[in-house]
């Protein structure tokens, strides 16, 4: 897992990248060290299960993957069977280029268990 992580985060614009369970707790993180892993795994969590509850009322099928825009950055955030995958990315960053890697990351990890 953490050998997925690394190689995602050489992609230009990707600052950091975790696999973090549906109740939040860290699986395997590398994230920059101005992030807090702990914070950064229940934050994204939280936004899953609102986003979970929300398809479930329209009568969806859960996300696969969903992209957030902030002023600062971009967060990322994708299922993967084993967890969600969370990549955190610099406001220029190319959204193209980092949902392909992370579709890449999302099956080399589903391969690894």
């Amino acid at each position: 897992m953490y050998k997925v992580l690394e190689e995602l985060n050489k992609t230009s614009g990707i600052t950091g990248s975790m696999l973090v369970a549906a109740d939040g707790i860290v699986i395997a993180s590398d994230l920059d060290s101005s992030n807090e892993e702990e914070t950064v795994g229940a934050l994204a969590s939280s936004i899953a299960a609102v986003i979970r509850k929300s398809m479930d009322k329209l009568g969806r099928e859960h996300f696969s993957q969903v992209t957030i825009e902030a002023e600062r950055g971009k967060m990322f955030l994708a299922e993967t069977g084993v967890g969600m995958l969370v990549v955190t990315a610099e406001q220029q960053a190319n959204i193209g280029l980092v949902r392909l890697e992370i579709n890449q990351a999302v099956s080399r990890l589903q391969q690894v268990n």
